[in-house]
């Protein structure tokens, strides 16, 4: 009996030894991977089309055709609009009277002024007249006083009567030349109610009818020319050497991407904008088949990047 409670103790104590002596469970570890930020495509510089890149052999730069001669005519003065002598895509040269205001105004005022500088101008006629003969009474009375045969009170009088004549004089001439200026300023308001050409060139459009009220700066024709074409275009400091005056660049206009025309650089700004750390650069289109091309199109400019090559 006492042997066995000997063999079940015994039995007892092996088994926590090998319990004990068990592997553990190997702990799970996490090595999730550390997260990075994801990296953001640089920002393209302004006028750089979004699929250019920095390692790209070019830069795809948007841009618009324009011509150097183009403009908006303005009223000048409020008015109506009487006459409408040149319409939508009409070609016209220079000095063409494109439309005409009510002047009739202004007529009667520019007719009365002159009419006031002609009874002027007799005033002055008149005042001229009248110096010379004080001044030749004058130089009388001088002759006499010098020979004893006039008082010094006359001289002295003929004196004044001499200068007098001659402040008058001086006064009608102001007056002349200010009926004058008045007649010149009613001439500059009546050319502000015509509308005239400044170049030849095309009709782009009308916005005014015969009729119309129209008030002071408001649009009333806009004037373009087909030619030469021109495009202008930002291109950033950092890509590469600045283009000299000479230089020719392709250009391509988006809605046909496959045909390239040639553009030569005529100015480059001298300085960078700060905002967006580029500089204007004006390039004007050459070759044939502009006619296809017209102001206002969408166009791409293939900006190569000149850039040096790195050490190997």
């Amino acid at each position: 009996m006492k042997r066995r409670g000997s063999l079940l103790l015994f039995s007892g104590m092996l088994a926590l030894a090998c319990w004990g002596c068990a592997p553990s469970e190997p702990e799970t570890e996490n090595k999730s991977a550390p997260v990075t930020a994801a990296a953001t495509p640089s920002q393209p510089a302004p006028g750089v089309s979004a699929g250019a890149s920095e390692d790209a052999d070019r830069l795809e730069i948007l841009s618009v055709l324009s011509v150097e001669q183009s403009v908006d005519l303005l009223a000048q003065r409020d008015g109506v609009v009487v006459e409408v002598n040149a319409d939508q895509d009409r070609w016209v040269e220079k000095g063409t009277v494109l439309a005409r205001m009510d002047d009739r105004e202004l007529q009667a005022k520019r007719e009365r002024t002159r009419l006031d500088l002609e009874v002027t101008e007799n005033n002055l006629k008149y005042q001229q007249a009248e110096r010379k003969a004080k001044d030749a009474a004058y130089r009388r009375q001088q002759e006499l006083h010098k020979f004893g045969l006039s008082s010094e009170a006359a001289l002295e009088e003929a004196e004044f009567r001499s200068a007098g004549a001659a402040f008058d004089e001086k006064s009608w001439e102001a007056n002349v030349k200010a009926k004058q200026a008045q007649i010149h300023e009613l001439e500059v308001e009546l050319e502000k109610t015509r509308f005239i050409a400044p170049f030849s060139a095309y009709v782009v459009r009308r916005s005014v009818r015969a009729g119309q009220n129209v008030i002071k700066n408001d649009p009333c024709f806009r004037l373009s020319q087909l030619s030469p074409l021109q495009v202008h275009f930002l291109v950033p400091e950092s890509a590469g050497a600045r283009p000299k005056t000479g230089d020719v660049l392709k250009v391509v206009a988006t809605e046909d991407s496959a045909r390239e025309y040639d553009a030569r650089v005529q100015r480059v700004s001298p300085t960078v904008d700060p905002a967006s750390g580029s500089y204007d650069v004006t390039a004007q289109l050459t070759g044939n088949g502009l006619d296809q091309l017209r102001p206002g199109m969408a166009v791409k400019v293939l900006w190569p990047l000149r850039r040096a090559k790195a050490p190997l």
